[in-house]
């Protein structure tokens, strides 16, 4: 997994509340487990004017150009602003996967759904709760200045405009080093592999017969 500590990334919205897992990625592409390959469906139904199958070239599909992630003034942007209630509906960790995989770092919304919320931290993604005053403000900020930036410092957990206003938001401690360190559940296991060898010796030598 990726670590993340600092971040200046241009900003794209997402301006609707209740956003749910399955407009991120719809249920056709959750046949591959890959983590990867993703991006270019993220928000298909959204995003293109025609239904997206898995495997299909979707540089030749029909877009809806009205949506924010065909907008050129959005393209490459790794901040993603939304509303209260991102993530709601299915637990599926694909949603991430497509996050991640079309470029989005950081996710800002006054609000997440829970399960959602800890599968960003699980794959390298930084979800960052604001006031929703706060959102507001953001989102009118963006829609009237084209290359919208927002510099985000997860060690300080600031979020600074453009202007120099700094906005502080809180976090886990664990999940903060976690990210930190780019340590998902595998990764946090593999800095016990000392202990686990010894474990595993210790066993063999009390019960062998469980490693014939």
């Amino acid at each position: 997994m990726r670590a993340f500590d600092t971040l200046d990334g241009l900003v794209v919205p997402m301006d609707r509340a209740n956003v749910d897992t399955d407009a991120m990625i719809p249920k056709q592409f959750l046949k591959s487990i890959r983590k990867s390959g993703f991006g270019p469906y993220l928000f298909d139904e959204w995003r293109y004017l025609d239904r997206g199958e898995p495997g299909q070239d979707c540089s030749k599909r029909p877009l809806n150009t009205g949506f924010s992630l065909n907008q050129p003034r959005y393209r490459g942007a790794q901040v993603m602003l939304a509303r209260e209630n991102f993530g709601c509906g299915s637990s599926r960790e694909h949603a991430p996967w497509a996050l991640d995989d079309y470029g989005i770092r950081a996710l800002i919304a006054p609000s997440f759904a829970e399960i959602f919320y800890g599968n960003c931290f699980k794959n390298g993604l930084l979800p960052i709760v604001l006031d929703a005053a706060v959102v507001d403000a953001l989102f009118r900020d963006l829609e009237a200045t084209p290359g919208y930036h927002l510099r985000i410092d997860l060690p300080a957990q600031t979020v600074t405009t453009p202007a120099g206003a700094v906005h502080g938001f809180t976090l886990d401690p664990f999940r903060k080093y976690c990210l930190l360190n780019g340590l998902d559940d595998i990764g946090l296991t593999m800095q016990h592999m000392d202990d686990i060898r010894a474990y595993e010796a210790q066993r063999r030598a009390v019960e062998p017969w469980l490693f014939d």
